[in-house]
Order: structure tokens, then sequence, then C-alpha cells
């Protein structure tokens, strides 16, 4: 069992606080397993449901009070495993925690999709939400010594770190699994709660998106090719962003005419689900990518990490019109930080643009000596 880095936060809040525990993420990261982990070392007397027996989602929808009381009665802690099944969830967990105060409430969710809509009005000021993502090395260095997070480097760079993924031994067994996962698990959520019909097209929108990775996006061309709006590229691009697949980082601007600010770049949580959606699993020393899976790495890692630790900022890319550019740049507190991120064991001096347009702003070089001390 790893230990997961929201285990002591969560537990925490249970304890602690008044307030409904929300664990979002998405399928397969083990949202189930560490709530089962944290609970019964609590102690209180609990009540577990999974919300795809319609036997809870009746009751759990029913906005009546007797009928919710009469579920929980007798018990300390409820515990709703895929909360976002539940039609009103959010207005029901509003009933139960202002009518049943000494009732503690933990709910997962695969996806933000709807349970962000259906929590967000009805629970303002009641909740405390986390998010789970796949494995980070940070929580793999609980376990894994320096050397051998260096010798799995290029595995995670592959394979990604989904837990079931990281159990496999096999090379042929997790890129089955990691396949099994994108056809069957990494837009289920989308399908079903957006109302998208054609599955197809989110299917290649990713696959596109993928080879793209790490590059400026152009959603007109993306939308020329696969026959379908600006806007409606855009709503897909947001849909998949809310169901934790992937992220977009804007350009960091101060100066319009001379920086780069209304293209995206787009990276993935995983690098596994990445080289599934392009089927590509080839050795770094075989690959021409290997830049931009060093980059997705990094960057996912370095957002996992201040995520966990609640540290707040903002993400970004820079990059001026004359060329020059800065993988990520972080502002957080007044602090503005650029990276420049190379595989390659090469050195790297400050762009002297960047430090001339952004005079208090810090520039750091992150490769394969120091990138432990980046994304931990």
């Amino acid at each position: 069992m790893i230990h997961r880095k929201l285990e002591g936060s969560i537990a925490e809040s249970l304890k602690n606080s008044p307030r409904i525990v929300i664990l979002y993420g998405p399928r397969q990261v083990g949202k189930t397993t560490l709530m089962r982990k944290i609970i019964p070392e609590l102690g209180y007397k609990t009540l577990e449901i999974n919300a795809d027996q319609i036997k809870y989602r009746d009751v759990l929808s029913s906005r009546d009070l007797d009928q919710l009381r009469g579920l929980v009665t007798n018990y300390e802690l409820l515990f709703i495993d895929e909360a976002q099944n539940v039609p009103d969830i959010g207005m029901n967990l509003k009933i139960l925690h202002d009518h049943i105060p000494n009732l503690k409430i933990a709910v997962t969710g695969s996806s933000a999709l709807e349970l962000a809509n259906l929590t967000k009005e009805s629970l303002t000021g009641r909740t405390r939400t986390f998010k789970l993502y796949p494995i980070s090395v940070e929580e793999l260095a609980t376990q894994w010594n320096t050397f051998q997070i260096n010798s799995k480097l290029e595995e995670l760079m592959l394979f990604g770190s989904y837990p079931e993924v990281i159990k496999l031994e096999n090379r042929k067994e997790k890129i089955e699994l990691l396949e099994e996962i994108c056809s069957s698990y990494l837009y289920k959520d989308v399908l079903q709660l957006s109302g998208i019909r054609h599955s197809s097209k989110i299917h290649k929108l990713l696959s596109l998106l993928a080879l793209q990775c790490g590059s400026l996006v152009s959603i007109q061309e993306i939308g020329k090719s696969l026959g379908l709006s600006h806007d409606t590229v855009n709503s897909y691009i947001d849909l998949l962003e809310k169901g934790f697949i992937l992220y977009r980082l804007s350009g960091y601007s101060r100066n319009l005419r001379k920086e780069v600010n209304k293209m995206n770049k787009i990276y993935f949580y995983d690098n596994g689900i990445r080289n599934a959606l392009t089927h590509s699993f080839n050795p770094l020393e075989l690959r021409q990518d290997t830049g931009s899976l060093w980059e997705n790495f990094l960057i996912s890692e370095r957002i996992k990490s201040k995520e966990y630790n609640r540290i707040h900022g903002q993400h970004y890319f820079w990059r001026s019109y004359s060329g020059a550019e800065l993988d990520y740049v972080e502002e957080s507190d007044g602090q503005l930080s650029g990276f420049e991120i190379k595989w390659r064991k090469t050195k790297a001096r400050p762009i002297a643009s960047w430090l001339q347009s952004y005079e208090n702003s810090s520039f750091k070089l992150i490769n394969r000596e120091n990138f432990l001390e980046f994304i931990t």
C-alpha cells in the first residue's frame, strides 16, 4: 500500500471539521481504496453506500428528511462512493448536513462535472474538497529512495502512475491495462454527464491533443480536422479538463504586443494515458518526443505536489513573438518564477528578455540532476 499524500488531511478533516468531505478524481486512481483505508482507522460506525445501487439512489435523491434520517439512524459516518450518480445529490447532502449535524459525511466522485455542478450552490461553505490524481513521485518517495526513483524514471514516463499500472511488472500487461482504461473508463463520465453522443469525436480529439502535447494548440485547425466548430472544440476540452484527463496552460503576458497569450498548451495528468492515446510505448532512446514526455511528466508532478500541499498559485508557459520561451511559469504570493525543462543534462543561461520584462522574477533550469527538488 503506497501512502497517499491526502490521507492525513482527509482524516483530520473528518475528525475535526463539521464540513462534508468531497474527494474528486478520475476513475481508477484509488479514491475508494483511500477512503476504505482512512475510515476504519477513525473508529466511527460507518454506513458505506455505492451510489450505483438503485435502492440507495432513490433515498439519497428524495429530498425527504424522514427517508434520509431513516437511512443513517445509528450511524456516525456516511460514506457515499460514486456520488455523482445520485440525482440532486447536492440538495440532499445539504439536508443531511443541516438537520443531522452530528453525522459526518464523506463522498467520492469520479468526475467534477456533475458533482461539482450539483453541489456548488446548495453546499456553499459546507464542504472541504480534495483532488486525487494518479500516484505522484512525492508519494512514491515515501517507499522508494532516490536511486529507485531514477531507475524507474523511464517506466514512469512511458507507462504513467495509475495504481494498478504501477503494480504490474509485465510491459505487455501495463499496455493492455492502459488501453482498457482509455477505452472503458477515461471519458465515460464526460460522455454520460455532458450529453455528447458521438464518442468517436472525443477519442479523435484526445488523440490529436496527445500528439500535440506540450505544443501550442490551434483550436481552429483541430476543429477543421474534426469537422467541429471552434466553440465545440473548446467546450469538449473544457469537459475533458473537468474530468481530470488533461489540463491547459495559458501564456503568461503583461505585454500583449510582444508575448503569446491567445493560444494554450495541453498536458495530460498521466504520461501512460497520453502514450496509450498515441499508441506509442517505444523506449525513450527510440523516440522523437522524449522532451515532450519529460515536460509533461514534470509539470504534472509539480501541479500534483502543489495541490496536495495546498500551495496556491497560477500556472503558465511564456513565449515572446521573437522566439524566447520558458516551459513553465508560476505566479504565487506575488512571486513570479520561470523554469526551463531539459531532458539532457545541459546548462542554460537565464533568458535575457524574460528577466528584462520581469525584473523581480526568478529563473531555474530543471533537468535529470535536480528534478526531484522541483516535483517534491
